[in-house]
């Protein structure tokens, strides 16, 4: 309880002083030193409640978490993926030292115990969890670190052990303070009963909508002044970031018809085959359909971008638009040239197969030193390995039995404890790049029954085909394929198109300029200083960093290289950091000040007291709406109004409202009908679904709660601009 009343108690104000610096070529174009900043600054990336977090530090998460993500995640992506994680990480330690929460030795046991309960390495004999396994594996790492040891056949070392751990403990600490949260939440009865009567009270009304739209917005003056200070009324609506807005004209590099038309005639060479050239010299190349080395041809003298993939596939795997065709060919024909995902095709048929989808199988493996599946602890050659495997075939071979007891007995894998099961494995949806080829070959070109002796990667496998399923018709083709790009010649002329087009308008209108030449300028409003993506041409950091660059100025021009091709943008304005210009606040706030306007001219119009009389003077009718509830505060036929619907419960029964200005328009009502809600003699149901709703809430708005309530200061962008 004293826990609880500490976090029901302290504040909720968090320190957090951000000094990012220059740390890695990779991330150049997000940071750039600057004389402003300070000497510490250069070496501390960051300062969050008083914790440094050194540069070195945080390059090398960065660096981790690149090689992890892959080439797939960019710099800026990943740069700022690490940076929200230190910002929780900071924020939630300064909750865990506070509250003096933290994992021990003890839960720390525990917590790999729970983690690693099924793990077959740390299993006994009686397949139970081992600790002293587990403890060994963790000395031995230690003791040979740096060098790896091996985890479920994959190499770790004692640094990342030591690093998986602090995960561990990081995530019991983070659920251990959220649980504790939830534990201090609770629906109190007069909370039942209020959120009983917010659903259960209810009331019927008669009411009379004027709405907005019976006068014209160009009848409504709204002033530079009205919006200034409509903005400094609602500050928080309109504070904005420092962003910039441009346009652009992109000369992308593309293929033209005539490039395309070269292309084909390239591929019907292969098509029709050639013996002389045009100028009478000797060139043999064998027609496609008469090749007997498919792979030799595509890959070699073809050169084709999609190389020979000896493999039988289903008709699924073929182009759709394709598929049709070339699975009725015969073997030996040649579709094509055909377009398929931007490149020109031939596609020839080789062979076709039944083969069965999905194979389930179980393994006997033998790794040995070298191998794949070898561990700290394997000391068998090669060559003993397979004396192994050759001794125990024999005795498997013929008997289920034996073959799962010698399976549970030796494996190392998975599939220890479970009579060498691999389960079923489907030939349309493994990977064959992940997937060991010859393991493979054998499932899939054995019958159901057959046993056989296997080298792979992994080891030597004593390979069972238990069954097979979902026989159906596979096609082997050869594809040669080649990209659809533009020509060097099309090529020089973008480049020349963009230098012209750079030269006119470096002394010329921008937008005149390119209407004359018929380009399509592009405006980009709007970009904040840690974007990467600009609309139309993808990542462009270096576009934005320019934007941002103080010699940079409203009008200035600049040539960026994008992929294929090039974008001339011009900067058209700086928008610095406080409150909306005008201007840009006047898309939003205009709509607002002529609703208010219109709300108070409609309101002062009326004189009626009675919606009888409002009726007659606006020659309209009265409308009804029943069973309204605070809850869900909607007026049939005039939508979303919660002021409306306020007011209604505001009144007694029988009661008429003055004017309300609302969403839509400005309103009379009566009430006609009060209901209250069911008198409960407990309200405990309705405490309890309160106190759900608050734990709900938990996961999502604690946090959220903590950094907003912290002081951050963002250096990022300071140290990027300078």
């Amino acid at each position: 309880m004293a826990v609880l009343n500490k976090i029901r108690q302290r504040s909720l104000f968090l320190i957090l002083i951000i000094a990012l610096a220059l740390f890695s070529f990779v991330l150049a174009d997000l940071f750039k030193n600057s004389d402003a900043l300070t000497s510490k600054s250069q070496n501390i990336v960051a300062t969050i409640n008083g914790k440094d977090i050194t540069r070195e530090d945080f390059l090398q998460k960065v660096e981790n978490a690149q090689r992890q993500a892959g080439p797939n995640a960019t710099s800026t992506q990943v740069m700022n993926r690490i940076w929200d994680q230190e910002v929780r990480q900071a924020v939630m330690e300064t909750q865990f030292e506070e509250l003096g929460i933290s994992v021990e030795k003890d839960q720390m046991r525990d917590i790999l115990k729970t983690s690693f309960a099924t793990n077959p390495q740390f299993l006994n004999e009686a397949g139970l969890f081992d600790e002293n396994k587990l403890n060994e594996f963790i000395a031995n790492l230690k003791d040979i670190s740096p060098q790896p040891g091996f985890f479920g056949g994959q190499p770790i070392t004692y640094s990342d052990w030591v690093n998986y751990e602090k995960q561990l403990a990081s995530n019991t600490l983070n659920q251990n303070y959220f649980n504790l949260v939830k534990a201090g939440l609770n629906g109190t009865l007069a909370e039942g009963e209020l959120e009983h009567k917010l659903q259960g009270n209810k009331v019927d009304i008669k009411y009379i909508q004027i709405p907005y739209s019976t006068i014209a917005d160009s009848t409504i003056a709204v002033t530079k002044s009205d919006i200034s200070s409509y903005i400094n009324k609602n500050k928080k609506k309109y504070e904005v970031e420092a962003s910039r807005d441009i346009r652009y004209v992109e000369f992308k590099e593309v293929a033209t018809v005539e490039d395309e038309n070269a292309i084909k005639a390239d591929l019907e060479t292969y098509l029709n085959g050639r013996f002389v050239d045009e100028t009478g010299r000797k060139d043999t190349i064998i027609a496609f359909s008469k090749v007997k080395n498919n792979a030799d041809y595509i890959n070699l003298i073809a050169g084709s971008l999609e190389k020979f993939n000896d493999r039988f596939v289903y008709k699924s795997s073929l182009p759709t638009a394709h598929a049709d065709t070339i699975f009725g060919m015969n073997v030996d024909e040649v579709y094509g040239p055909y377009k398929d995902a931007g490149n020109f095709k031939l596609t020839k048929v080789i062979g076709f197969k039944k083969i069965a989808d999905s194979v389930q199988s179980s393994h006997i493996i033998v790794p040995f030193i070298g191998s794949r599946a070898a561990t700290a602890e394997t000391t068998t050659t090669k060559d003993q390995a397979k004396k192994i495997v050759d001794s125990l075939l024999p005795l498997v071979k013929n008997s289920k039995t034996k073959f799962n007891e010698v399976a549970n007995e030796i494996n190392t894998d998975g599939t220890k404890g479970k009579d060498g099961s691999i389960g079923w494995i489907r030939y349309s949806t493994f990977n064959p790049a992940s997937f060991d080829p010859d393991f493979a070959d054998f499932l899939f070109e054995n019958e159901s029954g057959e046993v056989d002796a296997v080298l792979t990667q992994f080891g030597y496998h004593i390979i069972r085909i238990d069954d097979k399923k979902a026989v159906d018709n596979a096609i082997k083709i050869g594809t040669i394929s080649r990209k659809i790009e533009p020509s060097e010649a099309t090529i020089n002329k973008v480049f020349r198109d963009a230098s012209n087009f750079e030269i006119k308008v470096a002394n010329n209108d921008f937008e005149a300029t390119a209407t004359e030449s018929n380009y399509t300028i592009r405006p980009i409003n709007g970009i904040k200083a840690l974007d990467e993506n600009i609309t139309g041409i993808g990542s462009q950091r270096p576009i934005v960093r320019w934007t941002f660059e103080d010699e940079s100025e409203a009008g200035d021009i600049k040539r960026f290289n994008i992929p294929d091709g090039y974008a001339i943008a011009q900067l058209v304005a700086k928008h610095e950091e406080g409150l909306m210009a005008i201007e840009d606040a006047s898309a939003t706030a205009l709509p607002a000040i002529r609703k208010e306007k219109k709300a108070q001219i409609i309101k002062d119009r009326i004189s009626a007291t009675t919606l009888e009389d409002l009726a007659a003077a606006e020659n309209t009718t009265a409308r009804s709406a029943s069973a309204l509830t605070m809850k869900t505060p909607t007026i049939s036929g005039a939508g979303r109004e919660p002021l409306v619907v306020g007011a209604a419960f505001g009144l007694a029964e029988g009661k008429t409202s003055k004017p309300i200005a609302g969403e839509n328009g400005v309103y009379m009502i009566e009430v006609t009908k009060v209901t209250p809600a069911v008198e409960l003699d407990n309200y405990q149901a309705s405490a309890n679904r309160v106190a759900q709703q608050k734990t709900n809430a938990v996961n999502t708005k604690v946090y959220d709660a903590l950094k907003a309530a912290a002081d951050i200061e963002d250096n990022r962008v300071a140290t990027q601009v300078q």
